[in-house]
């Protein structure tokens, strides 16, 4: 699954890991300094909000820090360990990440236009006429054109994303197929060559780019959303918690992560054995296509009948952890309110600072439920990890699961089909 496509695949994401942290750090240590040597002033407390600043000093700064930092790293890797596929595996992994970035840069973007646009709607509602129609449209402008930045860089990451997930797939299946004498005689093993590749090159971008940007925005708003605790002194009531919007959204996300990964614990397992029990009856039917002694009535209903009670364990079990999980997020809705009760029966903040601390309240809290949002995917990607992985045992020599030695070991006992 990964070797296919990535050089060394533990040691390589190993030191992708130590590379960034060592960049970050760098960054956050005096690293963001650094393009005044060459004329690129450094973050300013009152940069405006406004599409201009995505190729203001700082972030063009940022941006020829990044390009280094990743020239450097596929550097390395070309001259060490060099892999047919290593300009979409890290080049182009590179470049999903950097628009990453630059999407919650947009996010902290809005979260900036979000205080003074909602204040100017409390002075436009408090008084007749103490604003213009030019402060209105002059605010929806400025944040138009960032939006619309935003969505063209979005498309095109889009487009980038969906050819680099099917370079993923193809460097799978050129893997598989060179090895498809040893792998054809393993259960479904058509379907795992042409269906859970696709689906795992898939799934594990949409959770690799979804952790990433949860760590992204992370970094980006936990500043933010420090500088606007001061304005929220005292929570319901436990009363007054230093650092309060910080240390309650790390709580809430813990408990609802905890909680339902409790709640969901058995769904991978049943998802992987769906997986399985779906790929025999399968099976057997494209064997009935060909050979008339095959896919009988009584073989056909036993095999249809481990999917159907499969599915109905699967149906139990969702149901109940469907009840956690939407019951958890429907509280998690009101939740930012509830902590504000007090903030706001004292009239401690404005219309716009109660949104911009709204906004970065739910990013932050978001981001640490990352698991939480994910949770029925990663169950799914499970399921694929299992297949591939036992797929991958008859290559390299290694045991089977259970289940698939048992399927192995009645195909020796029936005759060829062919």
């Amino acid at each position: 699954m990964f070797v296919s496509f990535f050089p060394q695949p533990k040691l390589f994401f190993t030191s992708a890991a130590v590379w960034s942290l060592l960049l970050i750090i760098i960054w956050f240590f005096g690293g963001q300094e650094l393009g005044a040597l060459i004329g690129l002033a450094p973050v300013a407390a009152d940069t405006p909000v406004g599409v201009e600043v995505f190729w203001s000093d700082p972030f063009v700064w940022f941006y020829l820090y990044y390009g280094t930092g990743v020239a450097l790293f596929a550097g390395f890797w070309r001259w060490y360990s060099p892999h047919p596929w290593q300009n979409w595996s890290i080049l182009g992994s590179a470049l999903i990440l950097f628009v990453i970035y630059f999407q919650v840069q947009v996010d902290v973007a809005f979260n900036a236009w979000y205080g003074p646009f909602y204040d100017l709607i409390q002075r436009a509602l408090g008084k007749a006429y103490s604003t213009t129609p030019w402060d209105f449209y002059s605010q929806l402008l400025t944040i138009s054109w960032v939006a619309g930045l935003a969505v063209a860089v979005g498309v095109l990451n889009l487009f980038f994303v969906s050819h680099w997930i099917f370079r993923w797939r193809t460097a799978m299946n050129e893997y598989y197929m060179f090895y498809w004498d040893r792998l054809r005689t393993i259960e479904g093993a058509s379907q795992r060559v042409q269906d859970d590749t696709m689906r795992f090159s898939t799934t594990m971008e949409a959770l690799g780019v979804n952790l990433v940007r949860s760590v992204m925005t992370l970094i980006a708003f936990l500043p933010v959303l420090l500088v606007l605790s001061k304005n929220v002194t005292e929570l319901p009531i436990v009363g007054e918690v230093p650092y309060s919007l910080v240390v309650v959204a790390i709580v809430w996300s813990i408990f609802g992560t905890t909680f339902l990964a409790l709640v969901g614990i058995k769904l991978p397992g049943l998802e992987f054995r769906n997986q399985r029990v779906e790929a025999a009856y399968r099976k057997e039917l494209v064997y009935g296509e060909d050979d008339p002694n095959r896919a009988r009535p009584p073989t056909v209903a036993e095999l249809f009948n481990n999917v159907r009670r499969n599915y109905f364990r699967l149906y139990f079990h969702y149901m109940y952890f469907n009840v956690a999980r939407i019951f958890y997020l429907q509280i998690d809705n009101i939740f930012p309110y509830i902590v504000l009760v007090p903030t706001m029966v004292a009239a401690k903040i404005s219309l716009g600072l109660l949104n911009r601390i709204l906004d970065a309240f739910g990013q932050v809290r978001s981001s640490f439920q990352y698991l939480v949002n994910a949770w029925t995917t990663i169950v799914e990607l499970l399921s694929i990890y299992k297949r591939l992985r036992a797929f991958e045992a008859i290559i390299h020599g290694e045991p089977l699961p259970d289940i698939d030695r048992r399927f192995l070991a009645r195909q020796a006992k029936e005759p060829d089909p062919a």
